[in-house]
């Protein structure tokens, strides 16, 4: 899938933004011809059974067989992170196949401190499983925010998503939000021996993405209540969107196949998220510092996601209904009227390129797990 001079650019570390350069994935393939409403889950299962059925079945004969992975995926706030691994998901079977949320396992406690029931079922986990320097008392403070000058240890994170992987029960799964800093690069190389869960095989997925785009994705960004599938409204819609007379705003309808609330779900935006990129500056700075060293690890197989293409590349590389549109809604009596224009962003090395849909991206990922996988 790239050149002998893509391949010499993995490790480019970019002087722009403190950004790095990833090649370009091809994801225009010989022989399929027409077009796919990729925001339709059925249009979005024939296009995967077209660009990748023989990888998605790869993948899914592995799984079937009782065999998982870890991945680990790096990427800043909005890159794109739950949106990939849960397409990957709907692709390959979500039976087999979890995603892990550092950030939404740690905030998921405060439930269970909530009760007694809940308190004691956590403590008597972390007495088993965990190993630290602070008294688990104190670490309930630090969880519930009573704590605010202790910064949580990552050896609760790592008994905290154990205790999750064992809710999940046996399955492949990509933790999103591991390692965020530096002092917990360690751990994840050795994370499998740490929370003595199991001998996976595992790999790590690194995503590059304009901040132009997470500035737009972070404004727009909405998510379903029940299953939290993340789209957003000017960017990825889904097929149904609405109108609120009371609100007078425009919403979408969770279209996840896999949902308990196809089709009536309304989805929701995050507080905090119309701030845009400038809210998690200082974040994506020390994020760009972990990946850059993770760049460099050996012996752990890497997958590269590219979110952008330059316009002058996008034809040879990509299908134009792969590239991101820009909508708006009007409208017209009772009815919704989608209005989409293309979308074009100036990368952070000044070169005009379009998004790509995070579909493209997503069939990336198929392809290269099951190269890091050596299926």
């Amino acid at each position: 899938m790239y050149t002998c001079t893509q391949q010499s650019k993995f490790l480019q570390y970019s002087v722009y933004m403190e950004k790095f350069s990833f090649p370009i994935f091809k994801t225009k393939v010989s022989g399929v011809t027409g077009r796919f409403l990729l925001e339709d889950p059925v249009e979005r299962r024939k296009y995967f059974d077209q660009k990748a059925g023989l990888e998605i079945e790869k993948l899914r004969d592995y799984l079937s067989k009782g065999n998982t992975f870890v991945g680990f995926i790096m990427g800043p706030k909005n890159s794109g992170k739950g949106t990939y691994t849960k397409l990957f998901m709907e692709a390959v079977g979500g039976d087999h196949v979890a995603h892990i949320s550092v950030g939404d396992v740690v905030r998921g406690v405060h439930k269970d401190l909530g009760t007694e029931a809940g308190k004691k079922a956590l403590m008597d986990f972390l007495k088993k499983r965990y190993r630290g320097f602070i008294d688990l008392d104190k670490v309930f403070d630090v969880i519930l925010g009573r704590d605010t000058k202790t910064h949580l240890p990552t050896e609760v994170i790592l008994a905290l998503v154990e205790r999750e992987i064992d809710r999940i029960g046996r399955k492949a799964i990509f933790i999103d939000g591991f390692p965020r800093n530096l002092d917990q690069i360690s751990y994840s190389l050795y994370f499998r021996a740490l929370i003595g869960y199991r001998d996976d095989p595992d790999f790590f997925v690194f995503i590059d993405v304009p901040e132009a785009v997470i500035d737009e994705r972070m404004k727009y960004r909405v998510s379903c209540p029940v299953c939290q599938s993340p789209r957003n409204t000017k960017l990825l819609r889904t097929k149904e969107v609405r109108y609120d007379a009371n609100g007078k705003e425009f919403y979408l309808l969770c279209d996840n196949p896999l949902c308990s609330g196809f089709g009536n779900a309304r989805m929701v935006s995050k507080e905090g998220d119309s701030l845009g990129i400038n809210a998690i500056r200082e974040r994506l700075e020390m994020e760009a510092v972990v990946v850059k060293k993770l760049l460099t690890i050996q012996g752990v197989p890497k997958v590269f996601l590219r979110n952008s293409i330059p316009v002058e590349q996008a034809q040879e590389y990509v299908d134009d209904y792969e590239i991101t549109p820009s909508y708006h809604y009007e409208l017209e009596g009772e009815t919704v009227k989608v209005v989409e224009e293309p979308w074009t962003v100036t990368g952070d090395d000044g070169v005009r390129s379009y998004s790509l849909l995070p579909v493209p991206v997503a069939l990336a990922l198929i392809k290269q797990t099951v190269r890091a996988l050596d299926l």
